[in-house]
């Protein structure tokens, strides 16, 4: 057969591997699996057992696992195994297995459950090593290779030796990005690819060094042209784990047997990141709503075998249901079944390979497999079957993933599908050999609708590479290991007369299937599983387990009462003055790309899928790390603008199936499972509540509580029912997309087909189930935080609404804490905060009753400049921002802020004020203000003696404001005089640094009279 390939010139300089058949392709996949199949997947000693005990079994589960952890490896690098005896394994948590070495394993899989109960989305198993790093230094690539070469020219060698790991670049140049057509993807409005975002990155190992060549361990699967200007770089130090495995057991997510769609439950069983040389094998998945496996980025030379996904539950919509997915190199997929799936063996963003899957099996897909985000390359699809659903290598089209190109260099081989979709990139190609489908596409097709000889390219391949291996004394090919499911293909379109009788009797029965025969791994490949002499769990002390000992040095390092506390009119926490601003949540934007993930700022309901990390799904204590490393006091939590990314378009359009993007800004309410929204997934029901929304805002104000922070909760966001229409077509409150009948009309008027003014309606506490459904949601956003101090309740994010909707808010939040005090439910009275326009504030601080229900006076919708004073109405359907729009007049200066927090605390001395401008400094404290943007620095005696001062004195035309507890302290701003005639004895004057909060001492003064206070300094006055 000869070569076929765009690439032709390139492929000529390929040094192929002898094969004992013609070579179709120029890409040698066998390196892909555990070990490059070297070897066979090892059994680990079995060195702790854990039975089944009734509860929460993942404190016992995870400090065995932490127990093998900390043993020595022996020389293949094994540590040992945890043996899940029989039974069912009940966690309410989720695993993690860091240490290289470990292998979870169960006593069979009809035998041992592994359960992930309760209603969080967590991945059941993570496996997470450390990212490698790079070495100082890369090297030049210096001429053109061809796909499928293991032979690299380089400017010079000297930083590479046989045996060392590198990474070879293929940077996405707009050269690249141009040929592809990539830059743009319709409407003439961008979107496309940008130079850097697909990059494509291969782990290899060095095996030789010849010259000015290296040869690598395994094929790149991407042309490198000479002016791609690709290059190669040590890898320094290596972190990723090895060596662990998870096998022969069931995984199974607990779901809601009464909707069909339930979400609230485990998304993902296995994920694997930072890892290589391990596997997953023997395994059975259930009713999970995302992933039974997913390999990311960082993954080499992983193997998953006789593997079967049943019965998944979720909504049919984007990433979920991606039974098995790949975004590493050198995986493999072998033998697998999936029913009921979407993207059942899919690969991701930008994936190096080669990848490979062979002999799997999805029942009923749901939608096709394939590569389904941009450009991966070296991928081969070997005896793979999608019924009812399509395999696609070529173009995703649409603007709003940008994905387009999202195979090149990739194969099928003897694959069955409705239809197979095989296109050619510009200067790549995609190969179908021997498939059986309908057909689409320019790629290079041989023998369609026809078998191909070998039966496995893969197989072949491997044999090829290895050649035969002494196996019980016989030689043997290599891919006998492989142990694939025998698949008669003999002549049977003419046969004689004695093979059409056999082919007849055969007949009466229905054929071999591959997901019986996976059902059958353990009989041809089994897993030992006996405890033998291994520990208990029970005989693990809880010091053996590295993980808890950290977790509790944490907490015993947190010293002091961390709560938040009003005292005298100030926010503070163990005593002190709690200074610093607050960080925002993004609203809408982000990206599941790896190279764009980090710089998109903080989130608490952000929400990726079998992802944990910066806008992704984030680790909320790193959000915390973050928070302090700024030197910010508090999070200002709103939920998001839309759920689906598609939504970014700011179109208003019905979309047209499901397909959502990540990462998903997750709304308050949940899903009903019935019905369709707007954006293709089912209705919301505003009566009941997204447990993981509302559960990650309790887990964030518990760090905030053990961290000394403050989460700011929006119970609104007022962005979604004014300005452009697109905020309002996926809201959950808009009549389309809930089944509460919340009377909002159909279609939305849109104003001038563009923007939306729903406000009115929405803060229409008079409709009778509205007004129900607000008072419900009020008394959640209080009820999830009953038992945290760290938390101020504010009305809503841009908050420009009308006075009865504030006093209906305030109203609704008095009656429910009557309620609880009646029910003797909670000892922790909420913080609320009065947030909104000047005219709205002031009414409510007129009004006796109200006002006992405010702890907190908040200026962010209007201040004062000395040009005027800037204060829209309430209730007069226009956004903040667009106020602002029509006001000249500017934002305030720390003085003007101060003398607005000096009016209100004179009024109001025992509540807090706040506000949401980062020149709230030194004259906003001494004006009474709290959270002041203070330096981190600042002196701890004056933080915990601000606490105990009063407003003293304010004359805004010297823009002098004093603080003071007569007899002890002064703080003082500006210039002007200090009136110390009540006083007697002597102060000392202190000067404060403010830049650093540094105090000095300073001269000493008589009291009984006035004191000249500098120009624009802070004093600190303290009793000698």
């Amino acid at each position: 057969m000869r070569l076929i390939s765009s690439l032709a010139a390139l492929a000529a300089s390929v040094l192929f591997v002898p094969l004992a058949f013609s070579q179709p392709v120029p890409i040698d996949f066998s390196t892909a699996g555990y070990a490059a199949n070297s070897r066979p997947i090892p059994a680990a000693p079995v060195r702790v057992t854990v039975s089944p005990a009734p509860g929460d079994n993942t404190a016992r589960i995870q400090r065995a696992l932490d127990y093998i952890g900390s043993l020595p490896p022996a020389t293949n690098g094994l540590r040992g195994a945890v043996l899940l005896l029989k039974g069912r394994h009940e966690i309410l948590g989720g695993l993690l297995i860091t240490n290289s070495g470990v292998v979870l394993r169960g006593q069979g899989v009809n035998d041992t459950t592994l359960v992930a109960a309760g209603l969080d989305r967590r991945t059941l198993i993570r496996v997470q090593g450390t990212r490698a790093s790079l070495a100082n230094g890369s090297v030049r690539i210096t001429d053109s290779v061809p796909v499928g070469a293991t032979v690299i020219p380089v400017v010079e060698v000297a930083m590479f030796k046989p045996g060392s790991a590198v990474c070879i670049t293929r940077p996405s140049t707009i050269a690249w990005i141009e040929k592809l057509r990539a830059s743009e993807f319709g409407g003439g409005i961008s979107g496309g690819w940008k130079p850097g975002s697909r990059d494509i990155v291969w782990d290899r190992v060095v095996k030789s060094v010849d010259g000015n060549r290296i040869t690598l361990d395994s094929p790149i699967t991407t042309a490198l042209e000479r002016e791609s200007g690709a290059y190669i770089s040590p890898i320094s130090p290596i972190g990723r784990i090895s060596e662990v495995g998870i096998e022969n057991l069931t995984l199974e997510s607990t779901y809601d047997p009464a909707n069909a769609k339930d979400e609230n439950h485990s998304w993902c069983a296995i994920t694997m990141e930072d890892a290589a040389d391990s596997w997953v094998r023997q395994v059975i998945f259930k009713h999970f709503a995302a992933s039974a496996v997913a390999l990311y980025e960082t993954c080499h030379r992983i193997t998953v075998q006789d593997c079967v996904s049943l019965a998944p539950v979720s909504e049919i919509g984007g990433y979920r249901r991606h039974t098995f997915f790949t975004m590493g190199q050198q995986t493999l997929f072998l033998r697998c079944f999936a029913e009921h799936g979407r993207h059942d063996f899919s690969v991701g963003h930008c994936a190096a390979g080669p990848n490979v899957f062979v002999q799997c099996e999805a029942r009923e897909a749901l939608d096709d497999s394939g590569p389904i985000e941009s450009w991966a390359s070296g991928v081969l699809y070997d005896n793979v079957t999608i019924d009812g659903n399509a395999i696609t290598l070529g173009f995703r089209p649409g603007n709003n993933a940008a994905i387009g190109w999202s195979a090149a260099n990739c194969v099928l081989w003897n694959c069955s599908a409705s239809v197979i979709r095989c296109w050619n990139p510009p200067g790549a190609s995609n190969w179908s050999f021997g498939s059986w489908a309908s057909f689409e596409g320019d790629g290079v097709w041989k023998s369609s609708n026809d078998f191909i000889k070998p039966d496995s390219l893969f197989a072949a391949q491997l044999d090829a590479r290895l050649g035969a291996n002494a196996s019980g004394g016989a030689s043997v090919p290599a891919s006998r290991r492989l142990q694939l499911m025998p698949r008669p293909r003999e002549e049977s379109s003419n046969p004689p007369l004695d093979k059409a009788q056999e082919l007849a009797a055969v007949a009466h029965q229905p054929p071999p299937q591959l997901r019986d025969y996976i059902l059958a791994a353990s009989q041809r490949d089994p897993i030992p599983s006996e405890p033998g002499d291994a520990k208990r769990a029970e005989d693990i002390s809880p010091s053996s387990s590295r993980r808890e000992e950290a977790q509790t040095s944490n907490r015993q390092s947190a010293t002091g009462n961390q709560q938040l506390t009003i005292t005298n009119g100030w926010l503070t926490i163990d005593g002190k003055l709690l200074i610093g601003g607050s960080a925002n949540v993004t609203w809408w934007r982000g990206s599941i790309r790896p190279n764009e993930v980090g710089s998109l700022g903080l989130g608490i309901t952000r929400f990726t899928p079998g992802r944990i990390g910066t806008g992704l799904t984030d680790d909320l204590g790193e959000v915390a790390d973050t928070l302090i490393a700024r030197g910010q006091a508090a999070l200002d939590h709103n939920y998001g603008l839309w759920y689906d990314r598609r939504r970014d378009d700011h179109e208003r359009v019905r979309r047209i199936n499901g397909d959502v993007l990540p990462p998903f800004y997750e709304q308050p309410f949940a899903r009903s499972g019935e019905g369709t929204a707007w954006l293709g997934l089912s209705k919301y029901d505003l009566t009941k509540f997204n447990p993981w929304y509302w559960s990650r805002l309790q887990q964030f104000a518990d760090i905030c509580e053990e961290r000394g922070l403050v989460l700011f909760h929006q119970n609104y966001f007022q962005h979604n029912i004014l300005e452009a229409g697109a905020h309002w077509a996926d809201s959950p409150w808009r009549s389309a997309n809930n089944i509460n009948n919340t009377g909002f009309p159909e279609p939305p008027p849109y104003a001038g087909d563009k923007r939306i003014f729903q406000a009115e309606l929405f803060y229409d506490v008079t409709h009778p189930v509205r007004r129900k459904l607000h008072e419900g949601y009020i008394r959640q956003c209080l009820d999830n935080f009953t038992s945290n101090a760290n938390v101020i309740q504010f009305t809503s994010a841009e908050f420009t609404g009308p006075l009865p909707f504030m006093q209906f808010w305030l109203d609704t939040i008095a009656e429910w804490e009557k309620s609880e005090i009646r029910n003797r439910k909670s000892a922790i009275h909420p913080l609320i905060a009065l947030s909104c326009t000047k005219d709205v504030q002031d009414a409510i601080l007129a009004d006796k009753q109200r006002s006992a229900t405010v702890d907190v006076i908040d200026f962010r919708y209007w201040w004062r400049t000395d040009k005027g004073e800037f204060a829209p109405p309430g209730g007069k359907n226009l956004s903040p921002r667009q106020f602002e729009r029509q006001w000249k007049g500017g934002r305030p200066n720390e003085v003007n802020l101060a003398s607005m927090a000096s009016e209100y605390r004179v009024l109001h001395p025992h509540k807090a004020v706040i506000c949401d401008f980062d020149t709230a400094g030194w004259a906003w404290v001494c004006a009474g203000g709290s959270l002041p943007r203070l330096p981190r620095t600042t002196d701890p005696k004056l933080l915990a003696a601000i606490p105990q001062m009063w407003t003293w004195q304010a004359d805004v035309e010297k823009k002098t404001y004093v603080l003071g507890k007569p007899g002890r302290y002064y703080l003082a701003y500006g210039g002007g005089e200090l009136d110390l005639s009540g006083e007697t004895g002597s102060f000392r004057m202190n000067m404060v640094n403010q830049r650093s909060g540094e105090v000095t001492p300073g001269e000493i003064v008589k009291a009984g009279g006035k004191v000249k206070l500098p120009n624009a300094t802070v004093l600190w006055l303290t009793k000698e």
